[in-house]
């Protein structure tokens, strides 16, 4: 110990040095032959029963989710609470995660990736309802209320989600009041964005239509770039026609007026806006809806 302060190391390292010392020493009786191996610190590896105390943190703080989404509602360690519940599963592309009229009540809550959730319609196509990022939360209704799914959800690329058991799901409403009423917040917003869309079909003409359905991408999945904003959501022409409400070939001449007034471009299945206050005028859109 002498030696180590005559070249100059710190007290404050010769304590810590000190303490690992004598943890190691409590420790070493106990431990199993194994264990006794993995006390070594020349593999740099610990004890299992220290290996807790080690572990990072389900999230880390510097997360941040998209706004609206779930667990952005949620405080830090509600949100931390929430997120240890489920199973985390990875899946590839075009996964369905919840399948539509299957009776099944388990939680999906998003943690990376972009998925949609869709409806069959009675002619058999399929309607495009809405979109879902990291950090939503699907399949509540289906955990809430035991009925058959409504819809199904498929990932658009690759995605990470945990899988919640409906029971686990509300005793932890039940122990975390802030997060049922940020729950029948969230149920309430997606209410009123669907209200919406039935106004808007009766209301306005498609073109209109369209310009609202991309101000309100924009604003839940849009991207800022030097000269616009790009929406993260790559949408098929039918798919943009099921939110609007329109005909796929009303949709098409939509976006070309949308394209010649210099307000939108559109590439393969995205769309980039140019100017998003003339859109959002165009839209009806000049004061934010509460």
């Amino acid at each position: 110990m002498e030696l180590l302060l005559a070249v100059g190391w710190p007290p404050g390292v010769l304590l810590a040095l000190v303490i690992v010392q004598l943890v190691v020493a409590a420790m070493w009786p106990r431990a199993s032959r194994n264990a006794q191996g993995r006390l070594r610190f020349d593999g740099c590896r610990w004890p299992r029963r220290m290996r807790p105390l080690m572990r990072l943190p389900a999230e880390s703080s510097a997360v941040i989710w998209p706004y609206g989404t779930f667990l952005q509602r949620l405080g830090p360690s509600v949100r931390v609470a929430l997120l240890e519940l489920g199973v985390r599963r990875q899946v590839p592309p075009g996964q369905i995660v919840i399948h539509e009229g299957v009776r099944e009540s388990h939680l999906v809550l998003l943690e990376e990736g972009l998925t949609k959730v869709t409806a069959t319609l009675p002619d058999g196509r399929a309607a495009l309802l809405a979109m879902r990022v990291g950090g939503d939360l699907v399949g509540e209704m289906s955990a809430l209320n035991d009925r058959p799914r409504s819809a199904s959800v498929t990932t658009c690329g690759p995605a990470t989600y945990r899988v919640i058991q409906p029971d686990r799901f509300k005793t932890f409403l039940k122990e975390h009041p802030d997060a049922a009423l940020e729950l029948a917040a969230m149920v309430s917003d997606r209410l009123r964005w669907s209200n919406r869309r039935r106004i808007d079909f009766t209301s306005y003409p498609v073109k209109i239509r369209v310009a609202r359905v991309v101000a309100e991408l924009c604003r839940t999945h849009g991207r800022q770039i030097r000269d616009g904003v790009v929406i993260d959501v790559r949408l098929t022409q039918p798919e943009l026609a099921s939110i609007c409400g329109a005909a796929e070939t009303s949709i098409q001449k939509a976006l070309r007026e949308l394209r010649t007034e210099g307000l939108v471009d559109t590439d393969y299945r995205r769309i980039t806006v140019r100017d998003l206050p003339r859109l959002r005028q165009m839209g009806e859109l000049e004061v934010e809806e509460g």
